[in-house]
């Protein structure tokens, strides 16, 4: 057995944000065939509904593409077709050419969801299978609110579904519907043959094919990673056959044992490719400027990982021991160079034109400067126009202690 090769922090956090499209200066067109290369780079961008100062999935492409409007993916969406929105380890848009290996996820999820779903509905939405497809196939796109008109309705949480839009959802998750467009957030649904004629005519990959793609897709995406790590990638494979992936690829030559240093010093085995320390003194060197993450962005989802690998604990909400919240329910973590210097709490209120900062909380042992002062105020000026505000505007005590 060769020995592990070891990866110090600071080579992980390049290597890592060079991946996942954080070590270069934020630049590029933002549009066509630059935002999606750039969205290849990172296999898919979660949507998040919530519109605090921005969506989820634009903050984290303008994030790396400050000249990026929605406009844009709506393009590569709606449009060109050269995405499709569907699930990875929550609601993503993913490129098309991907779609053939999402069969697998969708048989897997055709038992697997229904079984759940009957559990939790409790009313009987498979027998909606075949209304909901007809009257989609003889009229067209329809969103939940045009199915089941004369059942009853609530104003409660998922599990509340009445049985068409259960139906409605199900039959997207399984790849029969495809959203083909969004009005404001709400999804209307198409024939998946009629959305992505093309993918849809495509042969379907044999179950051991996708695996080891996805399995290859994640690893090179995240540039090393344990076994799980590459599993909840797309969470498409399941965490055994990810290991036994790793285990096979291992023994060919094709990954090696990598000994990864966290922040704190402490080591952490994984795997990556064999060019990994070439790969690493590669990358470059994140620029100093200073960027405004999404709660929801790829370098960020796995709060573990990030917490190894750059000592930022974070959750959306946190509490100290008094039941008194510390944060805000929505706070944005803060990036400059390698580093997350702090979080943000903020809001567009765009009715007086104003981007509303509230709080600001650096890590501890990063000092706010002037130029550091200056570099996060440019940078929420550039937020503020891109969230359709006018200007900043500090609440009284925005600075906090880290």
């Amino acid at each position: 057995m060769s020995t592990p090769i070891p990866l110090s922090n600071a080579q992980a956090r390049r290597l890592f944000l060079h991946r996942h499209g954080l070590a270069e200066a934020p630049a590029g067109p933002g549009r066509g065939a630059d935002l999606m290369a750039l969205i290849e780079q990172l296999g898919f961008v979660q949507i998040d509904s919530i519109n605090t100062v921005a969506r989820a999935h634009d903050m984290i492409l303008f994030a790396r593409r400050p000249a990026y409007r929605p406009g844009a993916l709506k393009r590569l969406l709606e449009r060109d077709r050269a995405l499709f929105e569907h699930w990875t380890h929550d609601a993503s848009v993913i490129p098309t050419a991907f779609f053939p290996h999402w069969r697998l996820r969708f048989e897997r999820d055709r038992a697997r969801l229904a079984d759940r779903w009957k559990r939790w509905q409790r009313h009987g939405f498979e027998e909606k299978f075949d209304e909901v497809l007809a009257r989609i196939a003889a009229n067209g796109p329809v969103s939940s609110s045009d199915v089941g008109e004369d059942e009853g309705r609530s104003s409660g949480g998922w599990w509340e579904w009445h049985p068409s839009k259960t139906a409605l959802e199900y039959l997207w998750r399984v790849g029969d519907l495809s959203v083909t467009r969004r009005e404001g957030f709400r999804k209307l649904y198409d024939l998946t043959e009629r959305v992505l004629p093309d993918a849809h005519a495509t042969a379907c990959p044999d179950p051991e094919e996708t695996v080891d793609w996805a399995c290859n897709a994640a690893l090179d995406r995240l540039g090393f990673a344990t076994s799980g790590e590459i599993a909840a990638f797309f969470a498409t494979v399941s965490p055994a056959e990810a290991k036994a992936w790793c285990a096979e690829a291992l023994a060919r030559g094709e990954i090696v044992d990598v000994v990864v240093e966290g922040a704190d010093g402490a080591p952490r085995r994984s795997f990556a490719r064999p060019d990994v320390a070439e790969a690493a003194a590669d990358a470059p060197a994140p620029p100093g400027r200073i960027r405004i993450l999404s709660p929801f962005d790829p370098a960020l989802r796995d709060r573990k990982r990030a917490e190894r690998l750059f000592g930022f604990s974070y959750r959306i909400e946190v509490f100290v021991p008094e039941a008194q919240r510390l944060y805000g329910y929505y706070v944005f973590p803060v990036m400059e160079g390698d580093r997350l210097i702090g979080r943000i709490d903020m809001k567009a209120r765009r009715d007086e034109g104003v981007l509303a900062v509230r709080a600001f909380w650096p890590e501890a042992g990063v000092a706010m400067g002037k130029g550091r002062l200056a570099r996060l105020e440019a940078t929420l000026d550039r937020m503020a126009g891109f969230a359709g505000c006018e200007r900043v505007g500090f609440d009284p005590g925005w600075l906090r202690e880290g």
